[in-house]
């Protein structure tokens, strides 16, 4: 059994930012191969994940890139596996592991409200922003009470879930990825998706 976890970034936040890109590093540092999903080359901007048709457009190519990146690892259902994604990257995520069957630790930031189609119960953690502009945090708050999925809430977070003071981004930052930490270090939060 391998330990794998994929990273699924968003529109304009890749890998390398603070979320993705520590939280990275933490799954590396708990014996995790890490995998990086790269959707460039899709036409999409922010203002665009709110819209549904586009998203379902989207997604199916997504879900492709998100295949051919981890063709090489054959069939994942016996691993060992965290998805860690952001905005648009945790419908690709969450959407990925439900038609793949394949249980799943889903740490996702800024998640949008379309993950609730594809995320199963108990098998998440959400960290959103209540000043966040492209996902509505109320909804965020109904799907993760419905499915049971633990959440954090960054007061006066925006989509990168910063809120513009440096002292409590970096806080913030720190908190979440030692929450990120624990839940890779926790397999309890696997979940068998049907």
């Amino acid at each position: 059994m391998s330990k794998i976890a994929v990273v699924f970034p968003g529109v304009g936040y890749n890998k390398d930012r603070p979320l993705l890109y520590y939280a990275g590093k933490a799954a590396s540092a708990c014996g995790f191969e890490l995998k990086h999903i790269d959707f460039s080359g899709i036409e999409w901007s922010k203002e665009k994940l709110k819209d549904r048709d586009f998203l379902l457009k989207t997604l199916d190519i997504c879900i492709k890139k998100a295949e051919d990146t981890l063709a090489g690892q054959g069939d994942m259902s016996g691993d060992e596996l965290v998805f860690i994604s952001k905005s648009i990257g945790t419908v690709v995520a969450t959407a990925y592991s439900f038609r793949k069957s394949l249980n799943v630790r889903h740490i996702c930031f800024s998640p949008l409200e379309f993950i609730n189609e594809y995320v199963s119960e108990k098998s998440a953690i959400l960290f959103y922003g209540d000043n966040d502009p492209y996902a509505d945090h109320k909804s965020i708050e109904k799907i993760a009470r419905d499915k049971e999925l633990e959440m954090y809430k960054i007061s006066g977070g925006n989509h990168s879930l910063e809120t513009g003071d440096v002292s409590t981004d970096i806080d913030n930052l720190k908190g979440m990825i030692r929450r990120v930490t624990d839940v890779i270090n926790d397999d309890t939060l696997l979940h068998t998706v049907k």
